[in-house]
C-alpha cells in the first residue's frame, strides 16, 4: 500500500500533520490514515472508511490545491478529527473524506439528480448519517444577487447549529483552511482572511456547546487554535478580521465544564494531542 519504510512509519505515527505533508505528501498522508484507522476495533467501519477514501481519490482526482493535490487536504481534515479531537465515529471520519464530494462533484457521483442525487449515492453506499453530515457541511447554492460570503456565514450557522457532529467536521476544514492562511500570500490571503475572519466567534460558540461531541480539552485546544487563526487574520486583513475581544481567552472557555461528555470514551481520546495543526 505504501513504498514508506516500516521504521519510517514507526516515526510517521507521530508526526505533526503539516510536516507529514511537507515531508511525504499524498502518501505519508495515506499511510497516516492507515495507521490510524488500523487501531479502530470495528472492521466493517475500517472498510467503510477504506471506501471513502478510494471514492473521494477518485471524484478529486484532477483537483489540485494550491501546490499539492486536493486529496491531501482531505486526508488532514479527516486525521486531525482522528489524531487531535479523539473522534472514533465511522460515519463523521467518512463524511470527513467526503465534505467536498457533493459541493464540487455532484455529476459525478450522480449522472443524474444534481445534488440530491449525489447525497442519495452516498446515503446508498455509506448510510444516511454519513450523507447527513456531508450535507450539513456542503455549501448553499448561491442567490445570484447577494453577498456570497454572508449567505456561506449564514448557511454555517444554521446547518452546524443543528447537526453537532458536521460542526467537529467543518472546525477541522476550517483550521486547515483558516488558520493555514497563513501559508498563503497575495491578493488570495486577503480574500481567505475576509471571507474567515467573521467565523470566527460562531465556530467558537459552536465548539463551546454541551452538545458538540468532543471531550472538554479539545473543544479548548480548539478554541486555542481559533484565537490563533482571529490573530493571523489580523495580521493579514486588518480592516475585516474581527477586533480583539471577540475571542477572549473566557470568552467560550468558561463554558467548557470539565464535567462535559463526549460521545466517544475517554480512553479513546489521545491523552497527549499533537501540538500541530
Amino acid at each position: 500500500m505504501t513504498d514508506i519504510p516500516d521504521d519510517e512509519q514507526k516515526i510517521l505515527a507521530e508526526m505533526p500533520l503539516h510536516a507529514i505533508t511537507t515531508v511525504y505528501g499524498e502518501q505519508g498522508l495515506r499511510a497516516r490514515l492507515a495507521i490510524e484507522t488500523g487501531r479502530l476495533d470495528d472492521a466493517a467501519g475500517r472498510q467503510k472508511i477504506s471506501e471513502a477514501l478510494e471514492l473521494a481519490g477518485r471524484v478529486h482526482a484532477a483537483d489540485r490545491r494550491q501546490r499539492e493535490p486536493y486529496i491531501n487536504h482531505l486526508l488532514r481534515v479527516a486525521l486531525r478529527i482522528i489524531c487531535h479531537y479523539g473522534v472514533r465515529d465511522t460515519d463523521i471520519i467518512c463524511a470527513a473524506l467526503l465534505h467536498d464530494a457533493v459541493e464540487d462533484h455532484a455529476s459525478d457521483l450522480a449522472a443524474t439528480g444534481g445534488r440530491p442525487g449525489a447525497l442519495g449515492v452516498l446515503a446508498a453506499r455509506f448510510g444516511p448519517q454519513a450523507a447527513a453530515l456531508v450535507e450539513a457541511v456542503t455549501n448553499p447554492v448561491y442567490l445570484p444577487g447577494e453577498d456570497a460570503d454572508e449567505q456561506y456565514r449564514a448557511h454555517i450557522a444554521a446547518s452546524l447549529a443543528a447537526s453537532p457532529g458536521a460542526r467537529v467536521i467543518k472546525v477541522s476544514d476550517f483550521t486547515d483552511n483558516g488558520v493555514g492562511v497563513i501559508h498563503t500570500t497575495g491578493p488570495k490571503a486577503v480574500r481567505l482572511a475576509s471571507k474567515y475572519a467573521p467565523l470566527v466567534p460562531v465556530l467558537a460558540d459552536l465548539i463551546a456547546r454541551p452538545d458538540t461531541p468532543l471531550a472538554p480539552r479539545v473543544k479548548v485546544r480548539i478554541l486555542g487554535q481559533l484565537r490563533t487563526a482571529q490573530k493571523r487574520f489580523a495580521a493579514i486583513a486588518p480592516s475585516q478580521a474581527a477586533g480583539p475581544s471577540a475571542l477572549g481567552p473566557l470568552s467560550w472557555a468558561h463554558r467548557i465544564s470539565p464535567r462535559q461528555t463526549c460521545a466517544w470514551p475517554s480512553s479513546n481520546i489521545p491523552s497527549r494531542p499533537n501540538p500541530a495543526t
